[in-house]
């Protein structure tokens, strides 16, 4: 489980009740989709000829543009998840990342999903001893493409779910 018990309201629309703006919805989901794009080679390596986790990376930054209604990039979600749930290791979990991306159009929350499978992926891909920091420098990199506008909020998100994201932002 990668959310919390309580959402916060910084993650929920300001039409839901809560604080967040469409703008930084969008950008959450773009920032999302960019962490899952980064490792979804390690799962294209493995299934070529499946495109389910690409094509929910494509209808997540097709919703931003607002060519696709949510239930469509969140529909294209669970196909990416459903790909992953076959698999193991690092194919599965950039899987995982591709799902998360697209279903942030309907939960903004999971956003740090995709982040935190996408680290997941590249500690998998990476040799035993080299794990812990292939996690960190694919941490780094997300955090390095983190938009101004959002930054705060995911850091801050990620201090506070780290727990219960795996611990793998302790980068």
């Amino acid at each position: 489980m990668i959310l919390p018990k309580i959402r916060d309201p910084r993650f929920i629309t300001l039409r839901r009740g809560g604080t967040l703006q469409d703008a930084h919805h969008r950008l959450l989901a773009l920032w999302a989709a960019d962490c899952a794009e980064h490792v979804l080679h390690l799962f294209e390596a493995v299934q070529p000829a499946d495109p389910r986790p690409r094509q929910a990376i494509e209808q997540i930054r097709a919703w931003t543009r607002g060519e696709v209604k949510m239930m469509e990039a969140r529909a294209a979600g669970g196909r990416a998840m459903s790909a992953a749930r076959v698999l193991s290791g690092a194919a599965r979990y950039a899987a995982y990342a591709a799902g998360q991306a697209a279903v942030t159009a309907h939960v903004a929350a999971h956003e740090l999903g995709a982040a935190a499978y996408a680290i997941k992926a590249a500690r998998a891909a990476a040799p035993k001893e080299k794990q812990q920091e292939a996690g960190r420098l694919e941490c780094q990199w997300q955090r390095a493409q983190l938009p101004d506008e959002i930054r705060e909020l995911v850091l801050d998100d990620q201090r506070l779910r780290n727990k219960i994201c795996w611990f793998v932002f302790d980068c």
